[in-house]
């Protein structure tokens, strides 16, 4: 799966971005990621609800709303009626995670849990049975642009191992600095879901970019793919 991640795209022009990596049915973006930054839980500022509920009258592409927020049970459900396919918040911001992730899926949306790179994923593995989605973090959160740390592929590694042995039943999703030069590694790992920034939107046409990326990761990833 390709998520094109918009923070990488023209936020003036956000619903023609999000039909540029549609694609044809079947082969343009699986998600469309969308990077919520409060200034407080990161050192940015991006968009909120509002713009997440325009998009999703903009398109079909289902969004992933990965919350870079402090205090994530108060808005993370908001995201949720408002249409979003998929809310990741971070373990490192949830007071209550397991009762999040539940109304989280009450309201309509799979719940995902995202973890920094400094952060240990083993404390958390309970936790992560209540969730639908693992979204290990590649470059620190809060900037776009940033280069891919190889170091946090032993937590993909570990993620794939649990989820094969059915101790875990999570989606593997990467995010950072994902291009041609990283995703291969990131598929040989065992991701699942690899959002890609300036990889997808800094291309001419960000649907092919979509689709190359897509067969590199099946290429790297053939066993799972078949």
């Amino acid at each position: 799966m390709i998520a094109p991640s918009i923070l990488a795209a023209d936020f003036a022009r956000l619903a023609d971005e999000a039909a540029a990596v549609a694609g044809p049915p079947g082969h343009g973006a699986d998600w469309l990621h969308v990077d919520v930054m409060d200034a407080h839980f990161v050192p940015n500022l991006t968009l909120g609800l509002p713009v997440v509920q325009a998009l999703r009258k903009a398109t079909d592409v289902p969004l992933d709303c990965h919350l870079m927020i402090e205090d994530p049970e108060r808005w993370a459900v908001g995201y949720a009626e408002a249409g979003a396919h998929n809310v990741t918040v971070h373990v490192e911001a949830s007071r209550e995670p397991v009762a999040l992730a539940k109304d989280l899926r009450a309201a309509g949306a799979r719940a995902g849990l995202s973890v920094k790179p400094g952060t240990p994923l083993e404390p958390h593995l309970e936790t992560l049975r209540h969730y639908d989605t693992l979204l290990v973090m590649s470059v620190e959160p809060g900037f776009g642009g940033q280069e891919f740390m190889p170091e946090v592929l032993e937590k993909v590694r570990t993620a794939r191992r649990l989820v094969d042995t059915g101790h875990l039943t999570v989606l593997v999703e990467i995010d950072g600095g994902i291009n041609a030069d990283t995703i291969e590694v990131a598929a040989e790992a065992g991701v699942d879901c690899f959002v890609a920034g300036s990889a997808v939107y800094g291309a001419d046409d960000p649907a092919r970019a979509v689709a190359a990326l897509r067969e590199q990761a099946r290429r790297a990833s053939a066993h799972r793919w078949a």
